[in-house]
């Protein structure tokens, strides 16, 4: 893919984070995906938490397999690695650059083509694995590349550009985290960045397997009368668990009260409903996690924010007792212990 490099003007009153680097200094190429594109706003909420979570852009790695949201990784941190993979193919190779370099911050972006039907096998195993990875599905239900069939994760009755209507039932990638075991899964959409940015945060700080499904609408071919991931239909069912945000431990955490059910009115007509959860919802309960978005799933509403977190998850190398030392730093000889080692490594397959 080609992109265009965006001139590296920043104006001086332009606020720093702590590591004296402004906003600019996270952004990529510049965009070549359809204007009002939802994975844009993607794309900026992940410089906005990137930015505020003060991570050195070049100790992050990016991977990305195949489709508008994989070009989502060339518009951001562009002092990052990075790595563009074949189709629904990144899960393993973040999980091979991680076991390799467990220093860096990885972020897999995807989207529900690449992770839900050619990449579903990778996907599961990734989570199977608890791969210390944010890995960010963008969900327009649609092959916006192919021009606009039906992905795996349109809704049932949900038409196409055209008017053909889907038949056949959808795979609901937060549902599927659940059922696999991810010990952090949050749900947003693209055009909420207040509620987006501090969930990436929180998932980028998680130690383990960090699902973040966002349903991004394609402007093209899936934003239209009858389609159930369009602008107006997401904000029309928007369900929000909670108001969300993201305080490191080294501040006070703050959080407002609002009302159970706040209406809003947009511009173009369309109502926004937020809704916040009572004192019996508990994101630590994986089981009633999943019954609650089953239950606003039946009535048609899209539930966001935090949907489940395990605090006392372990990534993939608890889980496989790895070395302490990346192996990329470790020498020549740690790594290569020579014959002797490896014909006492054969004779306990003997």
């Amino acid at each position: 893919m080609t992109s265009i490099l965006k001139p590296p003007v920043i104006h001086p009153s332009l606020p720093k984070n702590a590591l004296g680097l402004t906003r600019r200094d996270y952004e990529g190429a510049m965009s070549t995906l359809c204007a009002g594109c939802g994975h844009d706003s993607v794309t900026a909420a992940l410089v906005q938490a990137f930015w505020e979570l003060d991570v050195p852009p070049h100790r992050a790695a990016k991977m990305s397999g195949i489709g508008c949201s994989s070009k989502t990784t060339a518009y951001f941190m562009r002092q990052s690695h990075g790595f563009n993979g074949v189709h629904g193919r990144m899960p393993s190779l973040a999980t091979g650059a991680n076991a390799a370099n467990r220093d860096l911050v990885y972020v897999g972006v995807s989207g529900d083509g690449d992770s839900l039907s050619i990449g579903l096998g990778q996907l599961c195993h990734a989570i199977r694995r608890s791969v210390n990875l944010l890995y960010v599905l963008e969900n327009n239900g649609v092959y916006g590349l192919t021009k606009g069939q039906f992905s795996a994760s349109a809704d049932v009755g949900s038409t196409s550009k055209k008017g053909e209507a889907n038949e056949q039932p959808p795979i609901d990638p937060v549902l599927l985290a659940l059922s696999l075991g991810a010990t952090f899964v949050g749900r947003s959409f693209s055009g909420d960045k207040a509620q987006l940015v501090p969930i990436l945060k929180a998932a980028l700080r998680h130690r383990g397997f960090a699902f973040v499904d966002v349903i991004s609408p394609c402007v093209s071919f899936n934003d239209h009368v009858g389609s159930t991931k369009s602008y107006r239909y997401t904000r029309e069912h928007y369900e929000s668990l909670a108001p969300v945000d993201f305080v490191p431990v080294r501040q006070e955490i703050t959080a407002a009260q609002d009302a159970a059910v706040t209406t809003v009115r947009m511009h173009d007509g369309s109502l926004v409903r937020f809704r916040k959860t009572d004192d019996t919802y508990d994101p630590t309960d994986r089981d009633a996690a999943y019954a609650h978005v089953r239950k606003h799933q039946e009535v048609g509403e899209i539930v966001t924010g935090l949907l489940y977190i395990d605090e006392d998850a372990r990534d993939l190398h608890a889980l496989n007792h790895t070395a302490t030392t990346p192996l990329v730093d470790l020498p020549y000889a740690d790594l290569c212990p020579g014959n002797t080692a490896l014909q006492a490594l054969q004779d306990e397959y003997r």
